[in-house]
């Protein structure tokens, strides 16, 4: 335990100070690298621990983007504010997605999260809405300014810099919400139901609820890592949210390890990096570049990168 906590308090400080070290270009990536750990984490709660795989959560992230965007452009909301109610707004989205997902499994349930995928984009440039969500063109957003002056190793608090702590928070506390809810009560019944539907159904777990609820939660996590995205891009527009976003999603929770809490982050890393890694190696087909490093380290760690580390744990402790 005091090991962990160690290693929690070095990885503490590398976080604060990282930002300071790098350009704000990068500091920029970085925040959309946590963003999309937040979203892939939500994914991973239904698919990696429910056993419900999803190709639509790229909608939940649109959703929370566009509730943030439109509060903050049409209601003069601040950026913090808009974050709770993006989550409530996909949690309600979730639950009502999860009711028709009961009756689904398996593929059937990621063609119909699919559907969902391919719809939200579309519905956001119906014309009956457009004077909310800017149609086609989207909606222009303003960084949050910091809220005092701080220069530290040359380098000035930026917006992008302050906006990198905000996320770093909002992340924190959302990977420690995750991590009490897998070990907590409602996580255990989440396992058991993928598990064992049946047996977990004789001992009184109440499928129905909690299938609706974790896809819910999902959703929400989804939906504030959308927000925290729409911020920091400072922009908005429905071909944004294209359906290959929900496969990055896939892809990052597949890639860090299914099933873990801290493969979010790896799998964040994945999906934000590799492709610019793959356009550097090669302009004519980045994409050929990026699924062979793609099979490449689904071969070498079929379990993802948390498997991977886990699998050398184990063998160092033996």
């Amino acid at each position: 335990m005091k090991l962990r906590i160690q290693y929690a308090i070095v990885l503490g400080v590398i976080a604060v100070i990282l930002p300071w070290l790098l350009s704000d270009f990068r500091v920029f990536q970085l925040n959309l690298m946590l963003v999309y750990a937040i979203a892939i984490l939500g994914l991973n709660l239904l698919t990696g621990y429910g056993g419900q795989i999803s190709l639509g959560h790229g909608a939940f992230y649109a959703i929370g983007a566009y509730t943030a965007a439109v509060l903050m452009d049409k209601a003069a909301f601040s950026a913090y504010a808009t974050l709770p109610i993006a989550a409530l707004v996909c949690l309600v989205s979730g639950v009502l997605m999860g009711f028709p997902a009961l009756r689904l499994s398996g593929h059937y349930l990621a063609l119909a999260t699919f559907a969902l995928a391919m719809a939200v984009p579309q519905l956001l440039k119906y014309k009956g809405i457009e004077d909310y969500t800017g149609g086609v063109q989207g909606i222009v957003l303003d960084k949050p300014q910091p809220l005092f002056e701080f220069e530290f190793l040359g380098r000035e608090l930026s917006e992008d810099r302050w906006m990198y702590y905000l996320v770093l928070i909002v992340s924190v506390l959302m990977f420690w919400l995750a991590h009490n809810l897998v070990n907590g009560r409602i996580g255990r019944a989440i396992v058991a139901i993928r598990d064992q539907p049946i047996a977990a159904g004789a001992l009184g777990v109440n499928l129905t609820a909690v299938k609706t609820i974790t896809f819910g939660v999902s959703a929400a996590y989804t939906g504030v890592a959308g927000a925290l995205g729409a911020i920091a891009v400072s922009y908005v527009a429905p071909d944004s949210f294209h359906t290959f976003l929900s496969i990055s999603f896939l892809v990052g929770a597949v890639v860090g390890g299914l099933g873990t809490i801290p493969g979010a982050l790896f799998g964040a890393a994945f999906i934000q990096f590799v492709p610019n890694v793959a356009d550097e190696l090669s302009k004519s087909a980045p994409w050929a570049v990026y699924g062979a490093i793609l099979l490449a380290l689904v071969y070498v760690a079929p379990g993802g990168v948390m498997g991977m580390i886990n699998k050398l744990k184990r063998g160092d402790s033996k």
